[in-house]
């Protein structure tokens, strides 16, 4: 069985009120989740938290998901939008913390072995964190999630060429990042 009838298969099930093929669909996709999540976000702590929310509105949600149309940009979908549902939040709470006086927490700088064997090395994990939002959203995309240039920008519902222009932009500053540091960058050649 293919991953999108395996899919269809268990979205199916679980709209008829199967919680076990709910369980199964979360276990099939919650690593690639975890890890979008991960290099996301800035504080590492709320991690888990905010997965758990894009699964609550996955299943929210599922009755709307058209099975004609893969499934992995449809939860990549909802996964940036509680990402940065999470970013507002969170610029809220530090905002009222500088009205208020008090020193904004510090963001920790936690990445697991694990999440860092999807990018190249830990130099170059560190320069990706470095980026803007967006740029960082996309090289994630592309790169660690290795989505088609043409599911980015239906994960982010944006125009082929900004996800294009974002590469670009991205990839210019990691290279001369390179340059200063010395860092390979040999997997993210091809934009």
């Amino acid at each position: 069985m293919d991953t999108k009838t395996k899919f269809e298969e268990l979205i199916r099930r679980t709209r008829s009120g199967n919680k076990h093929a709910y369980g199964e669909l979360y276990e099939n996709t919650v690593k690639d989740v975890y890890q979008t999540v991960h290099f996301l976000l800035d504080d590492k702590s709320d991690v888990d938290d905010v997965v758990q929310e894009i699964y609550v509105e996955v299943l929210r949600n599922l009755h709307r998901f058209n099975t004609d149309k893969p499934f992995r940009p449809w939860l990549k979908g909802i996964a940036i939008k509680q990402i940065s549902a999470y970013r507002r939040r969170r610029w809220i709470s530090f905002r009222n913390y500088q009205k208020m006086s008090q020193q904004p927490s510090e963001v920790e700088d936690d990445f697991s072995p694990q999440v860092v064997d999807g990018l190249l090395n830990k130099q170059l994990v560190q320069l990706v964190e470095q980026l803007p939002y967006k740029l960082r959203q996309v090289i994630i995309l592309r790169y660690l999630n290795e989505h088609s240039q043409e599911e980015v920008a239906s994960i982010l519902k944006i125009p082929v060429g900004t996800v294009k222009s974002r590469v670009h932009t991205a990839l210019k500053k990691l290279r001369k990042q390179e340059e200063l540091g010395n860092i390979f960058l040999r997997k993210v050649e091809n934009v």
